[in-house]
């Protein structure tokens, strides 16, 4: 995880303790003594890539700085049914505490990662790369596209902020491919900002007109069928980089990869997965 994106995560950390704390965890401080202590490991029940053990920590040091926090699975590897990935040490309502916060990010970031490994393993051997989009769980993205990242998988830009991305409506407002692209490029001039600009086309007349304005690092071809694509990539032929997107199932994504296109932006990574099933279990010492 990137340094920059650590802050997100912290303060991700903190809505889910307020959301689920609340004034207390009245259950565990009515039933357990205060000064007890215990142990706990992230047993895995699904075959899958576990995701999510470092901010797991990250959990457990938040509510409890002194915890004892053993890892034995790194982020990104393969898992099956009965590996365990961790253990942790510390006072029990601390554990409680912290159990179902740590499963509910575990479990979704390891079924995006999961996922994502289909679909980077149904492109085996070729040079396409599958990528992500927005299509996140609000507030989670920083994970969510950390999860896609550890299923070998490649992130699109992360938010509005670091990528141009000329999108059909932001065409149809601007009254143009042309215009668009021209105004994107008087503003970053002026606001002194380097940034990759991604054009979306609906046509190969549409790429036509991205190619005489030039300027543009990579076109985005939208709900294009194969017959098309395998057009349009012979059109662009490396004066930018070529991006498949909608419409695209995992049926059909290596057919489009066959095309010659250098990514396939996927939204099913984040918004289609099926959570990976796992729980934290008590450990009698």
């Amino acid at each position: 995880m990137k340094p920059d994106y650590i802050p997100y995560v912290e303060e991700l950390i903190e809505l889910a303790i307020r959301e689920d704390i609340g004034d207390g965890d009245h259950t565990s401080l009515a039933s357990i003594p205060r000064d007890a202590r215990g142990k706990m490991k992230l047993l895995v029940k699904q075959e899958g890539i576990i995701a999510g053990v470092e901010v797991a920590e990250m959990v457990f040091r938040r509510l409890d700085p002194e915890i004892s926090f053993e890892k034995l699975i790194d982020d990104g590897t393969r898992v099956k049914p009965g590996d365990v990935a961790f253990y942790v040490s510390g006072r029990t309502i601390t554990l409680l505490q912290a159990e179902r916060i740590v499963l509910n990010i575990m479990q979704r970031m390891s079924g995006v990662a999961t996922q994502t490994s289909y679909y980077v393993e149904r492109l085996d051997g070729l040079e396409t790369q599958v990528i992500d989009t927005r299509k996140t769980t609000p507030g989670m993205r920083v994970l969510e596209k950390t999860a896609v990242k550890l299923g070998g998988g490649g992130n699109h830009r992360m938010g509005l902020f670091d990528m141009i991305l000329l999108k059909d409506n932001h065409i149809d407002f601007a009254g143009g491919i042309v215009p668009a692209v021209e105004g994107v490029k008087r503003y970053l001039a002026e606001k002194g900002k380097s940034l990759a600009i991604e054009v979306e086309v609906r046509s190969l007349e549409d790429i036509d007109r991205v190619l005489a304005v030039g300027g543009v690092d990579r076109i985005m071809l939208d709900n294009f069928d194969i017959e098309t694509t395998k057009k349009a990539v012979e059109k662009i032929a490396g004066r930018a980089q070529v991006e498949s997107s909608g419409g695209i199932t995992f049926d059909t994504l290596r057919d489009y990869a066959e095309c010659g296109v250098d990514f396939i932006s996927v939204g099913a990574l984040t918004h289609q997965i099926k959570s990976l099933d796992m729980s934290l279990k008590a450990v009698e010492e």
